[in-house]
């Protein structure tokens, strides 16, 4: 999204709740990537994850709350996102992740979990009677697999299916998107490994395979994707830290995001504090941990990639900053190029 003044815009989310300004308009240097912060906004409380609508007329976000929300607001003005009506509640507790598809705005509730649907009007705005579709099941991690915990949902490139990660369960959920009644529609589930922990989800660009990073184990587990029937299927799984780091127990990935050429795919590690760089099988289900490099701050919940794949964000959200990352296209491996402080920093949306 080109902002009044020309250039793109990153809008970060934070917990309000926790000292975090909401969500943070910034300008994003074209030539060195580097933000600097135009306009805060505290109008939805626990903006922890956001999203550009489609034609790039709207911002989404969850209100990551007990009694959950989401929110529209208009970028008519990029540069200072407002409100396009009042939060809408998603019938589920602790939204934590969203995404646009087929006429909807997809919720994935973390504490409820479950997934709600919520239709989008004309103008983009939200409509005001979700669908929720209920997770079950648990996983044997006492105090984290208690039950469902619904944590990502995540369109595929052929927009016919919706894959939902739940971290309680162990599984990852496939919807059928459809596209004429702008519903969700049950398909199947994949069982992943018990203990494991899956929290987000990423396809290879070719869209054979999707890449799970799963928050209780630190790995990646690679699948083999079948976009005609739906079918997700575990293959390769690789560590998300070095070797004797002896951080195993107190680590916890949060995101993961692959390179537009599908070489390499980078996980953050929150206890570890590091980017994962892992390289990636042209073809097949190989992967290997070429190395780690430190986040730039301390909990790095969240990564995003710019358009053009040349710079990597990093949301470190118990320091309070952005950090960005210049790539080598040669090695995947980051190289850190500066910083601006976000309290409580949950994502970065890139407009």
């Amino acid at each position: 999204m080109d902002g009044a003044g020309g250039g793109r815009r990153a809008y970060i989310g934070s917990y309000t709740s926790a000292g975090g300004r909401g969500i943070t308009t910034a300008a994003v240097d074209p030539d060195t990537g580097a933000l600097t912060v135009l306009h805060h906004t505290d109008a939805v409380p626990d903006p922890s994850y956001l999203v550009p609508g489609p034609g790039g007329g709207m911002l989404y976000a969850v209100s990551e709350t007990e009694d959950g929300r989401a929110a529209a607001l208009s970028l008519a003005d990029p540069d200072r996102p407002s409100p396009a009506g009042a939060p809408v509640p998603v019938e589920g507790a602790g939204p934590a992740h969203l995404t646009c598809a087929a006429g909807q705005l997809i919720t994935a509730n973390y504490t409820s979990g479950s997934v709600s649907s919520l239709p989008l009007r004309p103008d983009g705005t939200l409509g005001a009677q979700p669908a929720v579709l209920p997770h079950s099941g648990r996983g044997p991690v006492r105090g984290r697999q208690e039950g469902p915990h619904a944590h990502a949902v995540v369109a595929d490139a052929s927009w016919r299916w919706l894959l939902a990660v739940d971290l309680g369960a162990d599984s990852v959920w496939v919807y059928r998107l459809d596209h004429a009644a702008a519903a969700l529609r049950p398909h199947g589930r994949t069982p992943m490994r018990p203990g494991s922990g899956p929290r987000h989800l990423a396809f290879h660009p070719r869209g054979d395979r999707a890449y799970v990073v799963n928050e209780l184990v630190s790995t990646v587990v690679c699948c083999r994707w079948d976009r005609a029937s739906g079918v997700l299927e575990p293959a390769g799984e690789v560590g998300t830290l070095p070797a004797g780091s002896g951080a195993e127990g107190e680590n916890h990935p949060s995101e993961l995001v692959v390179s537009a050429d599908g070489r390499w795919a980078w996980a953050a590690n929150r206890g570890h504090d590091s980017i994962a760089v892992l390289a990636l099988e042209p073809y097949g289900e190989g992967m290997e941990l070429v190395t780690t490099v430190p986040c730039g701050g301390h909990w790095p919940r969240d990564l995003a990639l710019d358009p053009a794949g040349r710079r990597l964000y990093a949301a470190n959200e118990r320091s309070g900053d952005v950090t960005w990352f210049d790539l080598d296209p040669d090695t995947g491996v980051p190289h850190r190029a500066g910083s601006i402080q976000a309290p409580a920093a949950t994502c970065v949306a890139l407009g």
